[in-house]
C-alpha cells in the first residue's frame, strides 16, 4: 500500500476538483491556515476534518470512475445542475455537501440526466 503525504493529497484534490486552496479549506470546514499546515505536514486533520477529507477523496475517486478525462470532470463540476436545483456541483462541495454531489453522480451513473 502506497502512503501518500497529506500535502500531495491536498494538491491532488485541488487539481482534480478545480478548487482553490481557500475553497478546499471551506469545503473541509477548516481555515486556509490549517490547510496550509496540513500541506506542510506540520499538523494532521482531527476527527471531523479527517472524516470530511475521507469523504472528499471518495467523491474524487467516484468522479474519476465516471468521467474519462480530468477536463470532463472539471466541466461537470462547474456546470449548473438541475439535479442540484441549478447549483454547480462545485458549489455544493464548497459548502461541504459532498452527499448531494455523490447523489447527483449516482443519478448520472444510472442514466438519469436531470
Amino acid at each position: 500500500m502506497k502512503v501518500t503525504a497529506l500535502g500531495e493529497v491536498i494538491e491532488r484534490l485541488e487539481r482534480d476538483l478545480g478548487l482553490a486552496s481557500n475553497e478546499l479549506a471551506q469545503a473541509l470546514g477548516v481555515s486556509p491556515t490549517t490547510l496550509a499546515r496540513w500541506r506542510a505536514d506540520e499538523t494532521y486533520p482531527q476527527h471531523k476534518a479527517r472524516q470530511a477529507l475521507s469523504q472528499l477523496l471518495e467523491l474524487s475517486r467516484h468522479l474519476q470512475e465516471t468521467f474519462t478525462t480530468p477536463e470532463d470532470t472539471v466541466t461537470w463540476l462547474h456546470a449548473a445542475s438541475r439535479y442540484l436545483g441549478g447549483l454547480a456541483p462545485v458549489d455544493a462541495i464548497r459548502v461541504g455537501r459532498f452527499d448531494r454531489v455523490e447523489a447527483a453522480l449516482e443519478a448520472l451513473d444510472s442514466g438519469i440526466f436531470v
